[in-house]
């Protein structure tokens, strides 16, 4: 069974950092792909990052901000946010898929491509 479980959501003031942690169960790093999504209240569900076989992928709304990181050791898949902004304010999910994206940059932040969906935790960031 693939199991996927998002935690270290929090409030923060603009400016301000935290780090989101996935933890994996189920499968293994090297044939799956790990995404980070968001969804803010009466938007969509967004990509925000991704990791597919070591390669990170990110949405533009967040490069230079949040980071990537996987931890074998720990089955944990890390999101480094730095200089969060009022914008970032949404439910955080992370996500998996066998596969990897291949020349796609994007398909990473493609949430209809994922087969299994963890809980959401939620991030609000105020001004």
């Amino acid at each position: 069974d693939v199991q996927l479980q998002a935690s270290g959501g929090g409030s923060v003031q603009a400016g301000g950092s935290l780090r989101l942690s996935c933890k994996v169960s189920g499968l293994s790093f090297d044939l799956y792909v790990i995404g980070w999504f968001r969804q803010a209240p009466g938007k969509e569900r967004e990509g925000v990052s991704y990791m597919s076989n070591g390669s990170p992928g990110y949405a533009d709304s967040v490069k230079g901000r949040f980071t990537i990181s996987v931890e074998d050791a720990k089955n944990t898949v890390y999101l480094q946010m730095n200089s969060l902004e009022p914008e970032d304010t949404a439910v955080y999910y992370c996500a998996g898929v066998r596969g990897s994206v291949g020349d796609d940059y994007h398909l990473g932040t493609r949430a209809r491509w994922y087969t299994y969906w963890g809980q959401g935790t939620l991030v609000t960031v105020s001004s």
